[in-house]
């Protein structure tokens, strides 16, 4: 199955990075969100991000006017009824998720296939809100998505090795660098990552040393190419605090309890990056 056209859920920070790297490998894309407002946001980020790489000589101009034509942008989930893949890039939410699928379930065509751009949320549960688990699975992206080689593919319980094979085979279309990986909370990648960005912000908490100290310390004694305390506020704090908050319900494991530093950053709106302000100022 050669997948040339893939709908997109949400044109925030991954949808629209899902976007361009669609777009950019000569795949069309529908995107679509709830206002005018917020889908220009996201065709305004895609076309800032290719000028970027026009700068770099990255990307000439025909190309950047070429992928940009492959996108559209919507607020109508009817222009998704004729896509063969929809992802779901909204926001780490399994209520708004659910909500979501449902509705896509009821209008794509039967042979459609449903993937979860979800970071943390069992793919198995949000499979279980549709009619069709089979052609249901995860499809997790990293931010950002544009540069990030990896994308998890992450199969629930039912999904069928044609619907698997499919989204592998349109991952590496993209330039993608595909794993695969059973259901379970966090996966592979956020397993071991979120609890290490965890464990930085009680390093943090008990002053232990600076936040610039603790990400030079990382990086140049474990040789990452950036600090855990930086990559949070890149990823955004509340989705760092979100998924802590996953695997402590489902694991039922004290030792995933979220940081209360974290905790109180994420209730007084600094997120990091997405609002200038998280462990560092933007």
């Amino acid at each position: 199955m050669d997948i040339q056209t893939v709908g997109i859920v949400g044109a925030g920070t991954m949808g629209n990075g899902i976007a361009q790297a669609c777009a950019v490998a000569g795949v069309k894309v529908v995107m679509v969100d709830i206002s005018q407002d917020a889908v220009d946001r996201g065709l305004a980020t895609v076309a800032g991000s290719l000028d970027r790489l026009i700068k770099k000589d990255k990307l000439t101009v025909a190309q950047k006017d070429a992928a940009l034509a492959l996108i559209k942008g919507s607020t109508d989930y009817a222009d998704l009824k004729a896509a063969p893949l929809v992802i779901e890039a909204a926001t780490e939410s399994q209520e708004l998720k659910r909500k979501i699928l449902k509705q896509l379930d009821g209008l794509l065509a039967p042979e459609g296939i449903i993937a979860s751009n979800t970071s943390s949320i069992s793919i198995t549960q949000l499979a279980a809100a549709t009619s069709r688990p089979d052609r249901f699975i995860g499809m997790h992206f990293f931010n950002p998505v544009p540069m990030m080689a990896l994308v998890e593919i992450i199969r629930g319980y039912l999904t069928s090795d044609a619907t698997h094979d499919a989204v592998k085979a349109l991952a590496e279309k993209l330039g993608k660098s595909p794993i695969t990986v059973k259901n379970a909370p966090g996966f592979v990648v956020n397993r071991i990552l979120v609890p290490m960005i965890n464990e930085a912000f009680f390093v943090l908490a008990e002053g232990l040393a600076t936040a610039e100290d603790i990400d030079a310390g990382m990086k140049l004694g474990c040789n990452q190419p950036i600090g855990p305390l930086a990559l949070a506020d890149m990823i955004g704090l509340d989705v760092c605090l979100a998924v802590m908050e996953v695997y402590l319900e489902q694991f039922g494991d004290s030792k995933y309890r979220p940081c209360p530093l974290l905790k109180e950053m994420v209730a007084a709106g600094q997120l990091g990056r997405k609002t200038k302000r998280g462990v560092y100022a933007y």
